[in-house]
């Protein structure tokens, strides 16, 4: 890419303007005259070729473009004073776009409970959560942060923090038990009706190990794969077959006798959650902030 010294011209502008809401509000935030900001940002929007914003004599729009360019605006500006403070040596507060991957039903069963009270400690905190349960790139994707749950995380050059640890236990409704019947060993779980999580590397391969450490391999034939906990959730509730997940992804379901524990004599699998991120040196602040805060609140460990 050839190199372009205008590159970064009339950002911090653009982006002082969408944030005052007015070209007269930002000049008096930024002690530039308002012709002056006008002429910026006609430069600017010359340069990208693109329409940034609709003004008129009172109020301002962001275009689609205008909107994409000052979201990208927003984190170039944050990183970039994050940047110096922490050349400087100096502690910044937590601030800024926090862009976190989180799986779905971990995200709603957990996290959700929690954020407000992170976002009123932090209120100069943005945050961007994605629940998803795909397997996201930690820096391709641009996240700061991310949660995972896995029974063994792949070798990475990522720092992965482990904070819980859940079981993961095998669960049907009375309903299908007493339609079907009760496997007494894992064994008898190829005569029955199963549900399996896609995203696993073998999802229909249940591993199972007795008290003397013997390994048991079945492979089910589930009727259903997918990607969703809480579609499997809802289907073993309504009798629709037997499945695997972590305790952390139920609620109060084994407590109130709506879904019964099997194979109780069986060591359970366990399955670790981990805050995944870039690096430990030069940590901003907001990230910092998240891991000590998920620590505090749901560390286990």
């Amino acid at each position: 890419m050839a190199f372009n010294g205008k590159l970064l011209d009339g950002m911090v502008i653009f982006a002082e303007v969408i944030k005052a809401g007015s070209f007269t509000k930002a000049a008096d935030s930024s002690g530039h005259s308002t012709s002056y900001i006008s002429k910026e940002i006609n430069k600017l929007e010359e340069r990208l070729g693109v329409r940034l914003m609709h003004r008129t004599t009172r109020t301002i729009s962001l275009t689609p473009e205008g909107k994409l360019y000052f979201e990208q605006c927003q984190q170039i500006i944050n990183d970039a004073r994050e940047a110096e403070f922490a050349l400087s040596g100096r502690q910044l507060e937590p601030q800024g776009e926090l862009k976190v991957s989180c799986p779905v039903s971990f995200g709603l069963s957990r996290i959700r409970p929690i954020l407000s009270k992170f976002l009123e400690t932090y209120p100069q905190v943005t945050l961007n959560m994605d629940l998803n349960d795909r397997k996201v790139d930690v820096v391709g994707d641009g996240f700061d942060v991310v949660i995972r749950a896995s029974m063994k995380l792949e070798d990475s050059s990522l720092i992965c923090r482990r904070f819980m640890t859940s079981k993961a236990v095998t669960v049907a409704s009375p309903q299908y038990l007493e339609k079907y019947g009760k496997p007494k060993s894992p064994s008898e779980l190829i005569n029955h009706k199963t549900m399996s999580y896609s995203n696993l590397k073998a999802p229909n391969n249940w591993i199972y190990h007795n008290d003397a450490g013997e390994e048991t391999v079945v492979t089910v034939n589930s009727e259903v794969i997918t990607n969703s906990p809480e579609l499997e959730l809802e289907l073993c509730l309504g009798g629709q077959g037997i499945m695997r997940m972590p305790v952390f992804n139920l609620g109060d379901e084994i407590e109130t006798g709506r879904l019964v524990p099997l194979f109780e004599d069986y060591l359970e699998p366990e399955v670790s959650v981990y805050l995944v991120y870039a690096s430990r040196k030069h940590m901003s602040a907001k990230v910092r902030a998240f891991i000590d805060f998920i620590m505090a609140e749901l560390g286990t460990l």
